[in-house]
């Protein structure tokens, strides 16, 4: 099954295999390269309890060696031609990508391929990543910018699979087995739960040849599919940890709205005005006039059937409280009051600059075929998704600040508080 779609000066091509795997590329002759990625519809809330971050650690241990290929084989063949490898894991996907020379695709396509389905998980690797892993969790702990948004998850989320850590914890990292995460990697990555895509000089016919040929050879196994019913929430919150920090780093917000919620572009709007750059409203208000904070900004997260609003703020410990109080006032303008027919035209502008200027490479356009096929089931060219944009009203955006913006919020909070 196939599905092409002109996109600007660009080709998208969509082909089903018979195992279920999707393969999407988009060719751009003007380019003399080629980004590569294998999307797999699994991530840390997919994991079962008490498995927490093998999502994670899996994503490690296939660069460590296939039934064909040594871990110095897979990169030494890839930086041999220029090229590079990549892999990270989200609440939602696991994506593994190289980027090489339009000449060396088939290179890359073997390469990556096989590393995805034909990893053999040694149980010395498995020891030495865990290692590895375990010194990655200790070094976000010592990132307070970077936890704080972790413990805003949990104070939202709690036990739910999406207020855990991708990267697993101590306490999960320490005890898993081989076998476990073998087990987790068969059931797992199966035909029909991976999107292949690539962008760049390239042929479609041939990607899917290639692909056909190198990856899963058929496997059409279903993948278990993840739960529809809606995410349960916690309370609102306030969660502190008491560090020895220089600054206190902040995050106030509350659920949001899911993936597929039309009022998306509405959402990304409002974002922009409120937090989402220079001109916005809380890095005027809290930045430039009273010189309160260095990094504040507001941020939305979208998942399958939830969804989080936020505003991260990293300011002095003695600046808190007065951090606070304008954040919660700006907030409250907003939802009472609105945004300005200008400020709408320039939210509006921020989003459609950051969709275009966000596809200026191949890495960019490969990711935005695999997103739209995995996570939103289409891909949208990029004049609908412009026009999408440019369909937001006033209206729209100001009912969704009044719904969004009056929720009970929670905080989190790491510093000498």
């Amino acid at each position: 099954m196939a599905l092409d779609l002109r996109d600007g000066g660009s080709t998208v091509r969509r082909t089903v295999l018979p195992s279920g795997l999707r393969v999407l590329t988009e060719a751009i002759p003007s380019m003399r390269s080629v980004s590569f990625g294998i999307w797999v519809a699994v991530g840390s809330r997919d994991e079962p309890d008490g498995l927490g971050g093998v999502s994670h650690f899996l994503e490690h241990l296939l660069f460590k060696g296939t039934n064909k290929r040594t871990a110095l084989d897979i990169s030494a063949q890839i930086e041999a031609v220029g090229g590079e490898t990549n892999a990270f894991t989200t609440k939602e996907y696991t994506c593994y990508y190289a980027r090489v020379l339009d000449e060396d695709m088939p290179l890359a396509i073997d390469v990556m391929c096989d590393l995805v389905a034909d990893s053999v998980l040694e149980a010395a690797d498995v020891e030495t990543e865990r290692g590895v892993i375990l010194e990655e969790i200790a070094m976000h702990d010592d990132e307070p910018g970077d936890e704080v948004h972790d413990v805003f998850a949990e104070a939202i989320y709690g036990d739910h699979p999406l207020g855990r850590l991708v990267s697993g914890t101590e306490d999960t990292i320490s005890p898993m087995s081989r076998g476990q995460i073998f087990d987790f990697y068969r059931s797992r990555y199966t035909a029909s739960s991976i999107v292949v895509a690539a962008a760049g000089n390239l042929d479609h016919d041939v990607v899917v040849d290639l692909v056909s040929q190198a990856l899963f050879d058929g496997n059409g196994v279903p993948a278990p599919l993840r739960p529809t019913l809606a995410v349960p929430t916690r309370p609102a919150d306030t969660v502190i940890r008491v560090k020895d920090t220089e600054q206190a780093h902040l995050v106030l917000g509350a659920p949001g709205i899911a993936r597929l919620d039309e009022r998306r572009f509405a959402l990304g709007v409002l974002n922009n005005v409120l937090g989402g750059g220079m001109s916005s409203r809380l890095f005027q208000e809290i930045r430039e006039k009273r010189g309160l904070a260095y990094s504040v900004y507001s941020y939305s997260g979208q998942y399958a059937d939830s969804g989080l609003f936020a505003v991260y703020a990293g300011c002095a410990p003695g600046k808190v409280d007065e951090v606070l109080e304008l954040t919660r006032a700006e907030l409250a303008a907003v939802a009472e009051k609105g945004l300005t027919e200008a400020e709408l035209a320039r939210g509006k502008g921020m989003a459609k600059g950051g969709h275009v200027l966000g596809l200026e490479d191949t890495g960019s356009r490969m990711s935005r075929l695999a997103k739209g096929e995995l996570l939103y089931g289409d891909v949208l060219a990029v004049d609908d998704l412009l026009s999408r944009v440019d369909a937001v009203t006033l209206d729209e955006v100001n009912v969704l600040a009044a719904d969004l913006l009056t929720r009970d919020m929670s905080l989190a909070a790491i510093g000498p508080l």
